[in-house]
């Protein structure tokens, strides 16, 4: 880090994620560089998809360095079946409990 200059490589966060509602019915995929603010976007009903469908709790995240990183895997799980989404969620949040109030 060259002084007075931040640390891109620790700046730069980025976020696949995983969203559901109440039901577990829906299953919203996205990606971010701001987790929290657009949880906030997503929960104000500015998103379509996520208005329809009620969808505002977090049940999934990784954090990745690399944008490109990020976006494949975003497609690689909007690519998988639901079934496969279902255990990502329950490999490392068998409750289903919103993960947002960690954030």
């Amino acid at each position: 880090m060259t002084k007075g200059k931040p640390d891109n490589a620790a700046m730069n966060r980025y976020y696949v994620y995983i969203l559901t509602n109440v039901r577990h019915t829906v299953l919203y995929t996205g990606v971010t560089n701001n987790l929290a603010r657009r949880l906030e976007e997503h929960r104000r009903d500015l998103s379509g998809f996520t208005r329809r469908y009620n969808a505002h709790k977090l049940v999934y995240a990784e954090e990745f360095s690399d944008v490109r990183e990020a976006i494949a895997r975003e497609k690689q799980i909007k690519a998988g079946s639901r079934q496969k989404k279902l255990a990502l969620i329950e490999s490392l949040n068998p409750t289903w409990h919103d993960l947002a109030a960690e954030l």
